[in-house]
């Protein structure tokens, strides 16, 4: 008999344009009945050419079976997506922008096995815009939160691996996960932390590998040989599909494994 007290969580890494989407659709079903999976986030804010997100894109991932689809920077990059952010659909900006921004930062849901699951969604401040703290953002968030559901997975946009390690220490026994994202380099650190919260530096990537994180290999060399701004190409070459799986006791909200996946 399933154990109704284990939660199996999915975390897909930054999903880049179609490539990313076409493995998703590819393998979501057979990795979902693999690991028995209850719920499962993507970040999407790359979704749209890789800058943005819209309806189209945003729908497709719904009827995959993606309960929700967390952000970062980019998900500001398109109107439609701003728009999107205030419907009232499973679809998070990060929690530390300012109250005036469009969208919620965070939210609580329900997986197929009828376990509350909440979601925040975090920007990092080193190297990127100078937001409200994270860390004051998120640890109100946690105390509300941790009053309905002690199952809390935070998707940590950052930059700089300091910030997100520090993240993950600040809110160790306090969150079930802390899934970093942004640099789209699958990092090989993921690891139960002493009271119970898993962790990865970064999920990594869901689209072309034969680039430079995600972009044509022609375009970024021209950017970085001639330092001036060329158009955006998204690469076609070596599909793949990053993430992490995540075993929790949802009694108590603690992580009892996590594990990377990188396929095909």
């Amino acid at each position: 008999m399933k154990n109704q007290t284990q939660l199996k969580i999915l975390f897909i890494a930054d999903i880049i344009g179609k490539p990313g989407l076409d493995i998703v659709t590819a393998f979501l079903p057979s990795l979902i009945r693999k690991h028995n999976i209850n719920f499962c986030i993507a970040n999407g804010e790359n979704a749209a050419n890789g800058k943005g997100i819209t309806p189209r894109e945003f729908f497709a991932y719904r009827q995959l079976g993606i309960d929700v689809v967390t952000s970062g920077n980019h998900v500001w990059d398109l109107a439609q997506g701003r728009k999107l952010l205030q419907d009232e659909v499973p679809l998070l900006r990060p929690l530390n922008y300012p109250q005036e921004s469009p969208g919620r930062g965070s939210d609580i849901y329900e997986g197929n096995n009828g376990i509350s699951v909440g979601v925040l969604n975090l920007q990092g401040r080193v190297f990127m815009y100078p937001i409200d703290c994270p860390f004051k953002a998120v640890k109100r968030e946690v105390e509300r939160m941790r009053t309905k559901t002690p199952v809390l997975i935070v998707d940590f946009h950052a930059e700089a691996t300091a910030e997100k390690q520090a993240l993950g220490w600040y809110l160790d026994g306090q969150v079930s996960a802390v899934i970093g994202t942004h640099t789209h380099v699958q990092t090989a650190d993921e690891r139960i932390l002493p009271e119970g919260t898993a962790y990865i530096t970064d999920a990594g990537m869901t689209g072309p590998f034969d680039s430079v994180i995600g972009l044509s290999r022609k375009i970024a060399l021209k950017r970085f040989i001639q330092g001036i701004p060329h158009r955006y190409e998204i690469a076609k070459e070596n599909i793949r599909l990053n993430g992490v799986v995540i075993t929790i006791d949802a009694e108590s909200g603690r992580s009892t494994a996590i594990e990377r996946i990188s396929q095909p």
